[in-house]
């Protein structure tokens, strides 16, 4: 009899485990993100191996053409929407992001963790890292006889230039905001310039990157820290981001978790994840940003020999109060 009781109470602990170990596999986390982010060259791919190694779970990306693309599907698929987190937003997105009512307060510390030059106060979205926009051009086109110091002189030049459609990427939203917060009053007629120089505008940044590295433009708008990755993945130095005067927008890219989260806590596992100091200098040597951590980590010497832009900052409300009048009249002096 006792031998008995043994037996079942081994089968017990046994089925209870494995019912544990089927319950934990079944654990999945959708995660929204951007198509480059997923890329076979971007952070993506490891950070999903990675994450799932440290949580026992699985991690289903889902992509969309960019930053703006992402928001916009969020919009629409509403309260239907698979999505945990979303992963490429930017701080110019949350007010937009938050207007939807699909965004969960994160609940996380940040005390201390994030370099104090982002001033972080918001407790909806974590950002993982950040960049400025910039024009990149190849110092060794013939074409490019004399680099432009400001967005003017480039809009004056007869350059041959790409850049990403505001209304889907956040590259293009970046210098929509650019372009306001330079030439104010005058914007339209800076348009106008851009809109003789333009080739194409694109839907994403990596269609406008990759017809650019085929020599269909002079300039592409990406980011002052795009050139490391010909730097350290091809060996390449003759790419280069043409710094201005007035300076550049700073960019932060954030995630945050839906409120239709069925795995609040993974969820919040993800978010803490994208800090650690391994993962930052991950992101940051394949999605080349900057990270946003105050702890001090090894980054690739290249990283500290570039120049620093000037930041341009503009304040959250006046973009999302202004967002919707400037892309009109974006398409419409660009459409002319």
């Amino acid at each position: 009899m006792y031998a008995f009781f043994i037996a079942i109470i081994t089968l017990l602990s046994w089925s209870q485990q494995v019912g544990a170990n089927e319950t934990l596999a079944k654990k999945e986390l959708h995660v929204y993100t951007y198509d480059s982010f997923m890329s076979e060259w971007g952070p993506g791919p490891k950070l999903e191996a990675e994450f799932e190694a440290y949580c026992h779970c699985d991690v289903k990306f889902s992509t969309a053409s960019d930053g703006v693309s992402l928001l916009n599907r969020l919009r629409m698929e509403a309260g239907s929407t698979q999505a945990d987190v979303i992963l490429g937003l930017d701080q110019w997105l949350m007010q937009a992001a938050l207007a939807t009512g699909l965004i969960r307060e994160h609940q996380l510390e940040l005390k201390n963790q994030l370099k104090l030059t982002l001033q972080w106060q918001n407790t909806y979205f974590l950002p993982y890292d950040y960049g400025y926009f910039a024009f990149i051009y190849d110092e060794n086109n013939p074409k490019v006889t004399q680099v432009p110091h400001s967005l003017k002189a480039l809009l004056e030049s007869d350059s041959k230039i790409i850049y990403q459609d505001p209304r889907t990427s956040t590259p293009g939203q970046g210098l929509l905001i650019w372009m306001n917060q330079v030439f104010h009053q005058n914007v339209s007629t800076a348009w106008k310039k851009l809109a003789q120089r333009t080739v194409t505008v694109t839907p994403g940044w990596w269609e406008a990157y990759s017809m650019f590295l085929k020599g269909e433009a002079d300039y592409v708008l990406s980011y002052t820290s795009s050139p490391l990755y010909h730097i350290l993945q091809e060996k390449k130095s003759n790419y280069k981001a043409a710094i201005f005067d007035e300076g550049h927008p700073m960019q932060i890219e954030v995630a945050a978790i839906t409120n239709k989260s069925q795995n609040f806590t993974l969820a919040q596992m993800f978010l803490k994840f994208l800090l650690r100091p391994q993962i930052q200098v991950h992101l940051a040597t394949s999605n080349w940003m900057f990270p946003v951590i105050a702890d001090t980590i090894d980054l690739p010497e290249p990283f500290y020999q570039l120049v620093m832009p000037k930041a341009l900052l503009p304040e959250l409300n006046t973009v999302e109060n202004n967002k919707r009048q400037w892309i009109r009249q974006w398409r419409s002096m660009t459409s002319e």
